[in-house]
């Protein structure tokens, strides 16, 4: 009974009552894919097929990849009405799966009813999938699917977006379009800029399938909302950032600059994602460097030659403690490079979307060698464990031939 007493009076200090249900808890994302199932889904031009069966499969897909904590739904638009009245065709939209716990067999049973039909509403789905995602604090990410422009002007699918970014609610559209025209590019470039998404052209089922995976994944990840941000091109004019997560853009081939305060026995951990989010040619690559004043710090590089969704790199530099002679922060300029190229027929504006992120945490001490060599303390313990080894190996041997020589006096 006396040791059942202390172990509760020491979970009592421990773990107070409360302290747990006290802590909000951070909710699970929300994520609403958007398929459109206007008539012209029935064009066969994805991999000899319908774009809607490519779709349907490409869902089912994407239904099997879903993360355990995204709370999954999925809206429709042109569905349901063939008929030619715009009033009508322009409120053709339906949930047809609830945002929530993922039943993967229900869903893909609701998505294989679906067939090409009516108009394309993108602007009354969106408000309409704003709405589905209403409620808490979680993320939310709207996948919107399309084979073509909103048929439902004047309400336009942009202003939509910009009206849903405005609401504050942590939530970012990305389109990825099945057919390309310009129009269509333009409008959902459009879309997904208002929110800090992204728009890709798709012409091929694993590229969509693959794609959306992607998107959704991405949900689950994003913890930290991003703060919009704008490079400069020279140092001294480049804004000061702390430890976070920052969006740009950056045109092609272009050099762009931030900075960063770094104080004595700090370490700064940087890492870049640049997005190709338009066709590119082959053969690109991303740099980031750290500088302060004519010094190059540390470099981080990638490089790739076929078509990506993104490329990153990243680099980190520990500062050591220093003297009294010594300044007890100095500013660190990070350098963007991009070697991307596109086609002629490809828009280069607006820039490739970036993804900045900024760490700075206490380094150990001697922390320079970390950077300089890689290992840093390593060597120590490289030389520990090789002594170890040895003696270990040596303590085998003798015990080995003490036993060999008991057995053969016995």
């Amino acid at each position: 009974m006396g040791l059942c007493a202390l172990f509760a009076v020491l979970a009592t200090g421990l773990f107070p009552a409360g302290a747990v249900a006290d802590e909000p808890q951070p909710e699970s994302p929300k994520v609403e894919l958007v398929l459109d199932a206007s008539g012209s889904m029935s064009t066969r031009d994805i991999d000899g097929q319908s774009r809607m069966t490519a779709a349907k499969q490409a869902f089912n897909e994407v239904l099997d990849s879903v993360p355990a904590d995204v709370r999954l739904g999925i809206r429709t638009l042109g569905a349901n009405y063939p008929g030619k009245s715009k009033v009508e065709g322009c409120k053709d939209t339906e949930q047809l799966y609830p945002v929530g716990q993922l039943d993967r067999t229900e869903a893909k049973t609701a998505v294989a009813t679906l067939a090409p039909t009516g108009w394309t509403p993108i602007g009354p789905a969106l408000r309409a999938a704003g709405k589905d995602l209403a409620g808490g604090n979680a993320t939310r990410r709207i996948v919107l699917i399309t084979d073509g422009e909103d048929t439902c002007a004047p309400l336009d699918p942009c202003v939509v977006a910009r009206e849903l970014a405005a609401e504050g609610t942590n939530l970012v559209i990305d389109t990825l379009g099945l057919a390309s025209t310009d129009k269509m590019r333009k409008q959902l470039t459009c879309i997904a800029e208002a929110t800090g998404g992204t728009y890709t052209t798709v012409s091929h089922k694993e590229e969509l399938a693959d794609r959306t995976k992607q998107l959704v994944h991405r949900a689950a990840d994003n913890t930290v909302t991003p703060t919009a941000t704008e490079g400069t091109s020279t140092c001294s004019t480049a804004p000061l950032l702390g430890a976070g997560v920052y969006t740009d853009r950056e045109t092609f081939a272009e050099h762009r600059w931030y900075r960063v305060n770094v104080a004595d026995g700090q370490e700064l951990r940087a890492s870049v994602s640049v997005g190709a989010d338009r066709a590119v040619n082959n053969d690109y690559g991303v740099l980031l460097r750290a500088v302060t004043g004519d010094r190059e710090l540390v470099r981080g590089s990638d490089a790739g030659s076929g078509r990506t969704d993104d490329i990153s790199t990243g680099l980190r530099y520990a500062w050591p403690a220093s003297g009294a002679d010594t300044p007890a922060s100095r500013t660190v300029c990070l350098e963007l490079s991009n070697s991307f190229s596109a086609p002629a027929f490809v828009k280069t504006t607006p820039g490739l979307p970036v993804e900045l992120t900024v760490g700075l945490v206490s380094s150990p001490d001697n922390a320079s060698d970390v950077a300089s060599f890689g290992l840093g303390r390593g060597w120590i313990m490289l030389a520990v464990l090789t002594l170890t080894g040895l003696l270990a190996g040596l303590l085998w041997g003798w015990l080995t031939r003490w036993r060999v020589a008991v057995w053969r006096t016995n």
